[in-house]
């Protein structure tokens, strides 16, 4: 009794909305014709411009508007209740609105003048297991919401989380600047989110019992079985690998960053240039410093040090040519200077817009109130005068008010005060009463 209660928690037939319902409303939202088209497009070019300016806000909005994930729903229903009709309108769908997206995102970047791969662009280039965690789990919570009678909130989320968008853009970056490998790597994304996608899919239909369409026989059922279980086995396998390397990576390059730290810094070596290499063989590791000159033989006894750190296959390598370190040096720093952003360049601008109406007299508050003790107060500041329609001047304006009338000869005297103060701009006196 308490198991049955307890099990209860999990039922997920508990505000399961009608089965009939949840299919129309998927295959109504399969077909990519006119509107749906449109706001794929749309989507693509979004997402593209904020992988583009590395905006990761810019992509998560373009990924809550793409409807590139209904047709890989209705893929996964499809298998689900063996409607082969249903499958092949979904596949159809998926493979116009994946041609859709490579071209538009293609089209984007040939024409975009910032060509630099950004790091949310390099992000989508190399997916591993845990890209297949995140496409199949993301996948269950999104096709278990579709079959609430309350949607809820899950849906949103799961579209930022199995991230259909950037790697259909990535591929078309890759196509725009002929890097093939860029390419392959994140349509292999694409494809894993695809399938695990429709793989939780089909796994939910399945167990919350949709009727079958049309019936099949138990050996049919038992080839699809077997190719849906091939098909898992040929994705899995290279993002375990991808993974892998990546955990092999990240291990190489805590090491190295132990050895630097035990073997230089902390005997106060200053290290300016590091440079590692990790898919030569053998591996490599350049260093640099800013005074210590080794010998051989301490470069030797350097080379015997890497191996205390677990460091194995790796060549080390002590820049000690002046000349050459700092060509490179020079090399990194003008890489930067290439990345100022449009940001920065906005504001060197603005600035110096800003520095035509700034005005540095710093003594002037207190030669007025010398040379004119019946001013009370004042406000001076740059005008635009527009003298024609293509002509404008700026003019200095000094309103003040005292407390006594200045006499003409007074005023004449401010106004002659004023423009030695401004010999180059003209001046306006103006007596607010």
């Amino acid at each position: 009794m308490a198991k049955s209660k307890f099990l209860r928690f999990f039922n997920l037939h508990s505000g399961e909305d009608k089965k009939e319902n949840v299919l129309e409303n998927v295959v109504n939202n399969i077909s990519f014709r006119g509107a749906n088209l449109w706001i794929l497009a749309c989507a693509i070019v979004i997402a593209s411009v904020g992988l583009n300016v590395n905006s990761t806000a810019v992509i998560i909005g373009a990924m809550l508007i793409s409807p590139l994930m209904s047709p890989i729903v209705g893929a996964g229903f499809a298998l689900g209740v063996y409607d082969f009709p249903l499958l092949k309108k979904s596949l159809k769908n998926l493979l116009i609105a994946t041609f859709v997206s490579l071209l538009v995102s293609f089209l984007y970047f040939t024409l975009s003048p910032f060509k630099d791969a950004q790091s949310e662009l390099l992000a989508r280039t190399s997916p591993n297991i845990y890209d297949v965690l995140i496409a199949f789990f993301g996948g269950l919570v999104g096709v278990i919401a579709i079959t609430r009678v309350e949607k809820g909130n899950p849906i949103p989320g799961v579209a930022i989380a199995t991230a259909l968008m950037p790697p259909l853009c990535t591929a078309g970056y890759g196509l725009a600047i002929g890097n093939f490998s860029y390419f392959a790597g994140a349509l292999y994304l694409y494809t894993i989110n695809c399938f695990f996608i429709c793989l939780s899919t089909f796994i939910i239909v399945k167990y919350l019992n949709y009727p079958k369409v049309n019936f099949v026989d138990s050996n049919r059922e038992k080839k699809i079985t077997r190719v849906i279980t091939l098909i898992i086995l040929v994705l899995i396998v290279p993002s375990v690998y991808f993974a892998y390397t990546l955990l092999q990576q990240k291990q190489f390059a805590q090491k190295v960053s132990n050895f630097i730290q035990n073997s230089f810094i902390d005997k106060g070596y200053t290290v300016v240039f590091e440079r590692t290499n990790y898919n030569t063989n053998p591996k490599k590791l350049e260093l640099a410093f800013l005074i210590k000159k080794f010998s051989k033989e301490e470069v030797e006894g350097l080379k015997e040090q890497l191996k205390d750190y677990g460091i194995t296959n790796t060549e080390l390598i002590i820049r000690q040519d002046n000349n050459d370190l700092k060509a490179d040096i020079l090399n990194e720093i003008n890489k930067k200077e290439q990345n100022l952003s449009d940001k920065d360049l906005r504001i060197k601008q603005l600035n110096a817009e800003l520095n035509k109406y700034q005005i540095n007299t710093p003594n002037l508050q207190q030669n007025i109130q010398v040379l004119f003790p019946q001013i009370m107060s004042y406000s001076i500041g740059i005008q635009n005068k527009i003298i024609s329609q293509d002509s404008v001047n700026n003019t200095i304006s000094l309103i003040y008010q005292a407390d006594k009338k200045l006499s003409p000869e007074e005023s004449l005297k401010l106004e002659n005060w004023m423009k030695i103060q401004f010999p180059e701009r003209e001046v306006t006196i103006i007596e607010n009463n």
